[in-house]
């Protein structure tokens, strides 16, 4: 009874304490960033672990180009294990298996195979290194043009460039999603299950 009483007296006071100062650095920034593409609907802005704080538009916008470049790698991914998984292969290449097995220099099998995969993990290197760089005049996170196909993508009006960004975007979402999936089903050695029409 004398723990109910205590209990009684204590909540009573509890509401003539001062307020806790709620922080505001994240709802801040999903208020800046609620309009940018991305934000959408169910979640609109989602920054869960308020990684950007504060309105940083540097930060933000190394987070978005990060964003959109894993995305076009993990299309690119999801359509290469796909093709491989439906038996596609290059000439000289048909003993290499697909998915993560095909990165172990122990099932390349051939020179052919193991020059073909150097030349290729090099090129891909040299790519990210010295080509796929962010100009300084890049209208946008993820702008690579730096000037190629710029006629083309200058006669679309505002909406559709919108538009057309916000589906590679989601697209980019979905693929890295999908290929992390196909990863984990290959490692739990399953994959099978997801697509049994080949093979």
């Amino acid at each position: 009874m004398k723990t109910a009483i205590l209990a009684c007296l204590v909540s009573g006071a509890v509401a003539f304490a001062p307020a806790a100062k709620p922080s505001t650095g994240s709802a801040l920034a999903a208020n800046k960033y609620a309009s940018e593409i991305g934000a959408q609907v169910p979640l609109g802005f989602f920054d869960p672990f308020g990684v950007l704080g504060a309105e940083d538009d540097t930060l933000f916008n190394f987070l978005r180009y990060a964003e959109i470049k894993h995305g076009r790698v993990a299309m690119m991914g999801v359509v290469g294990y796909l093709t491989t998984y439906a038996g596609v292969r290059a000439p000289g290449h048909e003993d290499v298996p697909c998915g993560l097995a095909a990165l172990k220099p122990e099932n390349w099998g051939s020179e052919l195979v193991t020059t073909n995969m150097c030349w290729t993990l090099g090129f891909i290197a040299f790519l990210e290194w010295f080509v796929m760089k962010q100009g300084d005049d890049a209208a946008f996170p993820g702008d690579l043009s730096n000037g190629v196909g710029a006629d083309i993508w200058n006669g679309y009006d505002e909406a559709t460039k919108l538009r057309k960004r916000s589906i590679e975007l989601n697209n980019g979402r979905a693929a890295q999603m999908g290929i992390f999936g196909l990863v984990v089903h290959e490692t739990m050695g399953n994959v099978n299950v997801l697509l049994p029409l080949a093979k």
